[in-house]
């Protein structure tokens, strides 16, 4: 791989005896990775031999984007070395969690396995398209706690300030840990690009320290090696907000401390954490976790989302969950956006006029005298959710992911909605019509899956 000259000098100077070894380990092949769902039955046919060894879910290994385990929301393919940003950030079932710069969803997809569902996920992303992606990922992940925004930072703090007990902020970088998996990362480095980096990272860590409750933690992470976007953003942080201090990272499989000597030779910035290619099996990382001793800023009054079904909405809804589902859900906690039903999590706020992606479980669609189940709905639902699972063939999938209504025999039911399941994984509803299952897999994702993806 060709680096960039002002590259090589600048880490020659930073790194000494071990900048050949860092600069050699760009031609290595790529380290790719995945995550399993711990909501989710563990499919049986992955690579479940080499375990990423600083993460609860984490292997080495490559997963199709056509086969049943990611389709179903069973794994998330994750690179290695970033998958260590959310093992730190370790959110506790019920806290309030926000991921500020969310997109793909990687992150946020780790973060929610740790809450099981429980608390409130903030996941934003200030990029239309972005959050899109953000939005699609979350759901086939099965995250049923997701309030999922546009919004920028300076609306986020102003929304809730002094509200969460852990903050993530996986900060917009100049790249360089992309450099071997992305080549392309390295057309628009430039030496002075990550001093540009720092300055909008700068920005957004203004925003960021104001929502956070005393005691509460703030974990920063960038996937580039330049002290100007880690040590040195840690620095100014510490020495701009003294409310803040550094929680030291226990490190791991190569995993270093950071570098006190890029900085200001604060010996706290020991406790941040380096993830070098040439030192463990990954593309790169810096990791700082901070706690917030003293809130800045003031906590305003809790105002929730009002819900505001309709009665006739309300009707359709139970109407539906006595026929398809076991349980029901809690009036308090659904919201209509035009026709769309959603289940908003425990501890939303008055949305206002925030920019919002999802207010929560996308439930369904009403219509006319009816209630339609959503793909989210059928993803999220856990087994004893549903009154009628049917269970489909391998070659069923294949059919269902690519738009095609399908024909089972033996069925229990010759009427109404089920829930399509595949090797025990969740894969859409289906409305029965006597053998015949109506296809709702969603237009906007089918795809033609092949044998060998499966």
């Amino acid at each position: 791989m060709k680096l960039p000259e002002a590259f090589i000098t600048k880490y020659t100077r930073l790194l000494g005896d071990s900048a050949p070894a860092f600069f050699a380990s760009f031609d290595e092949p790529v380290y790719s990775g995945f995550r399993l769902n711990p909501l989710r039955e563990q499919p049986t046919d992955l690579p479940l031999t080499d375990p990423v060894p600083y993460t609860h879910w984490g292997y080495y290994g490559k997963v199709s984007g056509r086969s049943l385990p990611h389709q179903s929301g069973a794994v998330y393919s994750q690179e290695p070395s970033a998958m260590f940003v959310g093992e730190v950030a370790q959110p506790q079932p019920g806290e309030r969690v926000l991921d500020l710069c969310a997109s793909p969803g990687g992150k946020s997809t780790h973060l929610s396995s740790f809450l099981q569902n429980q608390g409130l996920l903030v996941s934003n992303e200030i990029m239309p398209k972005r959050a899109k992606v953000l939005a699609e990922n979350l759901e086939r992940f099965g995250v049923a706690n997701a309030l999922i925004l546009n919004e920028t930072p300076e609306k986020i703090a102003k929304t809730f300030p002094v509200f969460f007990d852990k903050v993530l902020v996986d900060a917009p970088c100049s790249g360089e840990g992309m450099f071997r998996k992305d080549p392309d990362a390295m057309s628009y480095w430039t030496p002075e690009y990550p001093q540009a980096c720092a300055d909008r990272q700068h920005d957004i860590l203004r925003e960021a320290v104001k929502v956070l409750k005393p005691g509460g933690e703030l974990i920063y992470s960038t996937c580039t090696f330049a002290p100007e976007e880690d040590e040195q953003m840690i620095a100014w942080l510490l020495a701009t907000y003294p409310e803040f201090e550094v929680v030291p990272i226990t490190k791991t499989a190569g995993i270093v401390d950071g570098k006190p000597e890029w900085a200001d030779g604060n010996p706290a910035l020991a406790g941040t954490a380096r993830l070098f290619p040439h030192l463990m099996k990954g593309e790169g990382h810096f990791v700082a976790k901070l706690r917030c001793r003293e809130a800045i800023g003031t906590a305003k009054k809790f105002k929730g989302q009002r819900p505001n079904l309709s009665v006739e909405q309300r009707d359709l809804l139970a109407k539906f969950a006595k026929t398809t589902l076991t349980q029901t859900f809690d009036h308090k906690q659904l919201l209509t956006f035009g026709d769309q039903l959603y289940l908003m999590p425990i501890d939303t706020p008055d949305l206002g006029k925030l920019k919002v992606v999802r207010p929560g479980l996308h439930l369904g669609t009403f219509k006319k005298n009816r209630f339609e189940p959503s793909y989210a709905l059928a993803l999220a639902l856990p087994a004893d959710a549903v009154q009628t699972e049917i269970p489909i063939t391998m070659a069923d999938w294949r059919q269902v992911v690519h738009g095609d209504t399908i024909t089972v025999t033996g069925l229990s039911i010759n009427k109404g909605w089920a829930r399509l399941t595949c090797e025990h994984q969740p894969v859409a509803f289906g409305k029965v019509v006597g053998q015949t299952i109506k296809n709702f897999f969603p237009k906007g994702l089918r795809f033609k899956a092949y044998e060998d993806e499966q």
